[in-house]
């Protein structure tokens, strides 16, 4: 069990942006060179790739946490900084990653090789040659680079498979499994010999598909009894159930009651019970069999297939079913995705007083500050300009600020002047 993990939490951040330069140009007989920073370099992103060689969330058990490296700074002679590379990150097909804030599905890995940009890299900041103008001929100030923030994520691994075998444990879903596929996985006549879901590859008149061996359920498995929420996880992709019971009661349990309690369970995780579903008696070759076969087929109302795992019969009928029925049936679909925006625009700002000191909160305003030389008088000039075009300082005077009081934007504070 140790070796198989299909639920991981992640904390994910992107690359930092690289800040602007504030450059001048320098060359002999060139007495005032114009501006020549150059802009900071992209920050890297957090990419995902479904990768079919996997088949574990293993790999994030005991690392969690994942940063992409920053975008460089810009340099002289309007050099742009280099962009952070991309961080990679490898999952099984099948693995849904949520964003842990809302619980909603933002990127299903359906398919092998898929790739999806999960966190993009922060934008870098503008140098200061992007901010010379006519009149405004030497800037001495640059943006900074925008900053990324930690975000946490769960990946679930469901198995991708057509066909899954689901029951009690110790029915025979795994022995069945080896039966009709080359997959071997363990048997034993013990309680939860499988703890991971088994995948196998059943050729049938021409016909291929995938087939899993769910580890067995028990009663109250849909309120996590067990390793319920594991199992009933890799349910949730199969186009097809294939229920497999104990026919003889070998384990002292009822046959009839056996499956009415695992189709509650069924019923009791989302709309698994209205899966398509047939019915394999197994263990028929011991005593006993054929009196509950009886009587399971008239609790169940449909016909039940009658097999042994040991003796290898019946199993041609059960296959004839499954594909005529897996004909008729559509495509396994993805989860329902929500657009993710990590860094949704910012699209204003509040203004709040306190202690007699009007605050701009918002990460706009803190990302402004961010491009001011407090100690350049254009730069400051044009600190102000902006305040008044984005509508600060009427928001301001709205509040009741007055000539002389002091506004905080981030930690600077300065005096309020129209």
């Amino acid at each position: 069990m140790a070796s198989f993990v299909d639920r991981a939490g992640l904390q994910l951040k992107a690359g930092n942006g690289g800040n602007g330069a504030v450059s001048f140009h320098r060359e002999k007989f060139v007495q005032n060179g114009g501006p020549d920073g150059g802009d900071g370099g992209r920050g890297g992103s957090i990419v995902f790739v479904a990768d079919r060689n996997m088949h574990t969330l293993m790999d994030f058990r005991y690392r969690r946490k994942y940063a992409a490296p920053d975008g460089e700074n810009g340099g002289a002679a309007r050099c742009t900084g280099k962009s952070g590379a991309e961080l990679v990150i490898r999952v099984p097909v099948g693995t849904i990653i949520r964003d842990k804030e809302t619980d909603q599905v933002v990127a299903d890995m359906f398919e092998d090789g898929e790739r999806r940009v999960l966190l993009q890299g922060g934008r870098g900041g503008h140098g200061n040659a992007r901010f010379a103008t006519p009149t405004r001929q030497a800037p001495n100030f640059a943006k900074p680079g925008q900053k990324t923030e930690w975000r946490e994520f769960v990946l679930e691994l469901k198995t991708i498979a057509d066909v899954g075998l689901v029951g009690f444990p110790n029915v025979g879903k795994s022995s069945i499994l080896s039966v009709v596929s080359a997959a071997r996985p363990k048997i034993a006549n013990y309680h939860f010999t499988t703890l991971t879901p088994n995948l196998g590859i059943v050729s049938h008149k021409g016909i291929s598909f995938a087939m899993a061996d769910i580890p067995g359920l028990i009663e109250h498995a849909s309120q996590g009894a067990g390793l319920g929420f594991s199992f009933l996880r890799h349910v949730e992709r199969t186009r097809l159930l294939v229920h497999v019971v104990d026919i003889s009661g070998s384990e002292g349990r009822d046959p009839v009651e056996d499956y009415r309690t695992i189709n509650r369970e069924l019923s009791r995780y989302g709309d698994l019970n209205e899966r398509p579903q047939l019915i394999a008696a197994n263990k028929m070759d011991l005593p006993g069999a054929a009196d509950n076969l009886a009587r399971l087929e008239q609790e169940a109302g449909v016909k039940v297939y009658p097999v042994s795992a040991a003796t290898g019969q019946g199993f041609p009928a059960l296959l004839d079913a499954v594909v005529e029925l897996m004909q008729t049936l559509p495509e396994m679909e993805r989860f329902p995705e929500v657009p993710f925006d990590p860094e949704p625009p910012v699209t204003g700002y509040e203004v709040v007083k306190e202690d007699g000191i009007y605050i701009l909160k918002g990460p706009s305003m803190e990302n402004l500050v961010g491009t001011v030389n407090f100690e350049d008088y254009e730069s400051l000039q044009w600190f102000h300009r902006t305040l008044r075009r984005c509508g600060a300082i009427d928001r301001l005077r709205a509040a009741g600020a007055q000539e002389g009081d002091v506004v905080e934007i981030a930690d600077m504070s300065f005096d309020f002047i129209e």
